[in-house]
């Protein structure tokens, strides 16, 4: 089986954590790499000094993990050339130019798939077995809350401004807990209320978001996306008719958001005296995050046509981008 020739556009953090899963697997090989700073690259990669050479190269599929504002376009022109494409989130900064890269993928026949890579921890991949085999009933709510702490030089940071980023905190991290709200009902979200607000940070952005949220099933989910959480944490409860799950943190490469853990509980002893409301619960924790090498590899299967994707589609980007306009809207 030939390696598939990979090419990023764009090498800032995310780049460079793209780069290193690349690397790590056997079946992909790096070629080039495009970003507007001059990076000197390994002996065996190539620095394009534009966007189109990187696309004139002998590759099969394009990394893009660019300014959110110039995303869409990056896309468009690579499945244009002919290249598979994955991209980071956000797929873009808006659902019209989301609706323009569908419209291309259509008429392209490549693979194109959107980085969600927290669908790839092993607590949520957990977690969407114990939901899909139905003993813990209906889902009745989730509350989802991530927040992080900014940093020292959080106003000078790119996703700060909005003609580079499209919007703050909402679409920089919380677009993860509203894809994960998807993922684990099944269904699509329409906004109830949001209040978006910049409390601390000297910024053109929101710096806090907190959103009510119903499917088309009565499903209710609230979130709260937070830049001023200075204890970095993520938390989403889901509650059924016969007990819950509460994923309570995430592994990250600073493991600041550590432990990552599953509970899991269930409607039990409601003895009316000393019992009710204290069920039995388990608690897994999880130690290894393999989540990039796993987005990567669902990508390659879908190329050598082993498997289709099941995850970051762009109507899962699409829908994701609609619900964001409608908060914002809001």
């Amino acid at each position: 089986m030939n390696k598939i020739r990979i090419g990023i556009a764009g090498y800032g953090k995310m780049g460079k954590i793209r780069e290193r899963s690349i690397l790590d697997s056997d079946s992909t090989e790096l070629v080039a790499i495009y970003d507007v700073k001059n990076y000197k690259c390994s002996k065996n990669t190539v620095y394009c000094s534009s966007f189109d050479e990187l696309l004139s190269l002998d590759i099969d599929a394009v990394f893009i993990s660019v300014y959110a504002s110039i995303s869409a376009n990056y896309v468009i022109r690579a499945l244009n050339a002919g290249k598979h494409v994955f991209c980071e989130k956000p797929p873009s900064i808006s659902f019209n130019e989301m609706s323009e890269i569908v419209k291309v993928e259509e008429s392209a026949k490549k693979v194109l798939k959107f980085g969600f890579n927290h669908r790839f921890h092993y607590s949520v991949m957990e977690a969407k077995k114990n939901i899909d085999n139905g003993n813990l009933g209906k889902m009745l709510w989730m509350r989802g809350v991530y927040g992080k702490a900014g940093s020292i030089d959080f106003h000078n940071n790119w996703r700060n401004y909005k003609k580079y980023s499209g919007g703050g905190i909402l679409l920089d991290q919380g677009i993860h807990m509203l894809d994960l709200f998807r993922y684990f009902s099944g269904d699509e979200f329409e906004c109830l209320s949001s209040y978006l607000t910049t409390l601390f940070w000297d910024i053109e952005c929101e710096d806090n978001a907190f959103v009510t949220l119903k499917s088309s099933n009565n499903v209710v989910a609230t979130l709260h996306s937070s830049a001023t959480q200075w204890r970095h944490k993520f938390l989403l409860e889901m509650e059924f008719e016969n007990g819950y799950i509460n994923l309570d943190g995430i592994l990250s490469s600073t493991r600041s958001y550590a432990p990552e853990t599953m509970i899991l509980g269930k409607r039990e002893f409601e003895d009316i005296t000393f019992a009710m409301g204290k069920p039995q619960e388990s608690i897994t924790y999880y130690e290894y995050d393999k989540s990039w090498s796993l987005e990567l590899e669902e990508f390659i299967n879908a190329i050598h046509g082993f498997s289709i994707l099941n995850n970051g589609t762009s109507n899962d980007a699409l829908e994701i981008m609609k619900l964001i306009d409608s908060i914002y809207k809001q």
